[in-house]
């Protein structure tokens, strides 16, 4: 078939993860009586046996591959970290997702929730530090006020417009150049064209892989975004932000939205909207010259600005007893 740059992402992947100690794990949740036949797995990586460091939960967006999306954070943060990064209902390793509960971001928050519950030598009163990115904020979000924060302590949130619309997806949309019919047609690519699109769109810098000839890149993403394709565009759809099912009220824990200022996803106007809603303990950062993934355009500073900020939370609550 030729060369793919597939492997070769996995490959780097995998090497920054197993540097950074973390390993590969599957945990099956606890089933429900009302739901169907069928187990129902979350694919996670976390460093091996009982936690010795505090945990921080490291949730994905929609985009390619939770190790792609994590691989130069997991280093730095392990250091001060029990590191643990699943793949959500969908993605990856992961089950599809179950008929019911709909597969929202709250239907994730609750897998997230079992997982840690499921984790080995993790205390059920232990506080877990949470990141999120894009549609992983939402997730973030929804964890956090559900769980509360006797379970989840500071919280991450990163280019994730909690205040979303049906408008801000038409704006999108247009901003894209109006030729998609839906958002998921751009953030699921399965042709070349639309991928250099959705790159250009997510990042403030041209991408190596952008210039790659037209074939490796439609192999590359119909490889990428065929896998439980059907089942991430009713995840899209099931998405409650945005709707009368979702209401944006505020946090109890530590808040820090971080946003790229050249976001053309969510833009950054959306970050102080976020804010104004989210509350008093919360701050924005903004970096510039990055767009939808600063952690992946400015890994030192957003590594940087992250870890003083768990680590200001954990010292000022001082909730976790090693």
């Amino acid at each position: 078939m030729g060369f793919s740059f597939l492997p070769v992402m996995e490959y780097l992947s995998r090497r920054a993860f197993h540097a950074a100690g973390l390993c590969p794990h599957t945990v099956t949740l606890p089933r429900d009586p009302g739901e169907g036949s069928g187990a129902t797995t979350i694919h996670y990586w976390a460093p091996p046996g009982e936690p010795r460091l505090p945990p921080l939960l490291l949730i994905h967006g929609f985009g390619p591959m939770a190790t792609w999306q994590w691989r130069l954070q997991v280093g730095p943060f392990s250091r001060r970290f029990h590191v643990v990064v699943p793949d959500l209902l969908c993605f990856g390793g992961s089950s599809p997702c179950p008929s019911s509960p709909p597969p929202s971001e709250s239907a994730q928050a609750a897998a997230l929730a079992a997982l840690l519950a499921a984790l080995p030598g993790l205390p059920a009163t232990a506080r877990v530090a949470v990141v999120g990115t894009s549609y992983g904020g939402f997730v973030a979000y929804s964890l956090a006020r559900a769980a509360g924060p006797a379970r989840v302590g500071p919280v991450v949130i990163s280019n994730s417009d909690l205040l979303m619309t049906a408008e801000d997806d038409r704006a999108f949309l247009e901003r894209a150049g109006g030729e998609w019919a839906s958002a998921a047609d751009l953030l699921m690519p399965l042709d070349a064209r639309t991928a250099r699109r959705l790159m250009e769109l997510s990042f403030y810098r041209k991408q190596v892989t952008s210039m790659l000839p037209d074939f490796l890149i439609r192999e590359g993403v119909q490889n990428l975004f065929s896998d439980k394709r059907e089942e991430k565009i009713e995840l899209m759809k099931a998405i409650t932000v945005g709707t009368d099912g979702f209401q944006l009220t505020p946090l109890e824990q530590d808040v820090l939205l971080v946003w790229g200022d050249h976001d053309q996803i969510f833009p950054l106007d959306k970050a102080f909207a976020v804010k104004r809603c989210l509350g008093e303990n919360v701050r924005v950062e903004v970096f510039k010259e990055t767009a939808h993934v600063p952690q992946m355009e400015d890994p030192n500073r957003f590594n940087e600005v992250i870890l003083d900020f768990l680590l200001a939370s954990q010292k000022s609550s001082n909730q976790y007893d090693q």
